[in-house]
């Protein structure tokens, strides 16, 4: 199953093409900025029934010529991989005659150490193909926690918070990212909502996740879209069962759903402070007047 954090690596890319250019100069490669960008089909699927599918394909238009560009995020070192992306460039080139380029976005440095290398297919003496992905890691993007260096590039700062989500600087990154997203105008408020979401994803289960729904609970409550009024009752809900289950109250699915059914921050703020001393559900759910009677 692919997660949530796997998915925002690559469509970050989706969201700001133009961000691609900006961090290949972290890479020690010059791209020119695209003049426009095309999504692309994701499956790669031949005729006969076997299935592939790259993860983002976007055809960049500069003004020094076409590429495609392939993202892949990727969670851990895989063998199976380096044929997979052979393929894939092997499959673009021969449909659409554009030079592909593949990027593969890697949370953690064991994992980017190990995409970075060469990889030749073929015999030893002669290797009929070399595959040279560009590979971003945590090492490969600054720590970005200036909220005028996140405001001036927020699909970057995301892409730098998702990274180095296990790493100390990630609260930092997350503060300023928030700060960011504050000065933004009412008039970007769907775009706020469309940053806070991939943010959400690119974080995981990590403790960095904690934090940053914390902060839109607290410092994007501002934001009062349907979108980011979803994705804030998500994020409390998600906190909700968590301690719960630390307190080991006992969650029927009905309960479950019902908590994670809830679309109103305040109810669900509610009963995470309810639940931070009941000993059920049922007495986290009570009405007002019994909750006050029980107190």
């Amino acid at each position: 199953m692919v997660s949530s954090s796997h998915e925002a690596l690559h469509r970050i890319f989706q969201q700001e093409p133009g961000l691609f250019a900006r961090v290949a100069r972290n890479l020690g490669v010059a791209f020119p900025p695209p003049v426009s960008a095309t999504e692309l089909s994701t499956d790669l699927t031949e005729t006969r029934p076997l299935e592939r599918r790259v993860d983002t394909l976007l055809r960049m238009d500069t003004e020094d010529g076409s590429f495609v560009l392939a993202v892949e995020s990727q969670s851990k070192p895989s063998p199976h991989k380096p044929a997979s992306w052979a393929y894939y460039l092997s499959h673009v080139y021969a449909k659409y005659s554009v030079p592909p380029v593949l990027l593969v976005v890697c949370p953690d440095r064991k994992t980017a150490a190990w995409a970075a290398q060469q990889f030749d297919i073929g015999p030893r003496q002669w290797p009929s193909l070399t595959l040279r992905p560009l590979v971003l890691g945590p090492s490969d993007l600054p720590v970005i926690d200036s909220p005028d260096e996140a405001a001036r590039d927020i699909p970057l700062t995301i892409l730098s918070a998702a990274l180095h989500r296990c790493e100390p600087e990630a609260d930092a990154i997350l503060n300023a990212l928030a700060k960011a997203l504050k000065g933004l105008s009412a008039d970007d408020e769907n775009t706020a909502g469309t940053f806070i979401e991939l943010m959400e994803q690119g974080l995981g289960t990590t403790q960095a996740a904690d934090f940053w729904r914390h902060l839109m609970a607290v410092d994007l409550s501002f934001f009062q879209s349907q979108t980011a009024q979803q994705l804030r009752a998500e994020g409390e809900a998600k906190a909700l069962l968590r301690l719960l289950d630390h307190r080991s109250v006992e969650i029927s699915e009905g309960d479950r759903e019902r908590i994670v059914g809830c679309g109103d921050p305040e109810v669900l703020d509610l009963w995470f402070t309810r639940a931070l001393t009941a000993r059920s559900t049922a007495e986290m759910f009570a009405p007002a007047e019994e909750a006050g009677s029980a107190d």
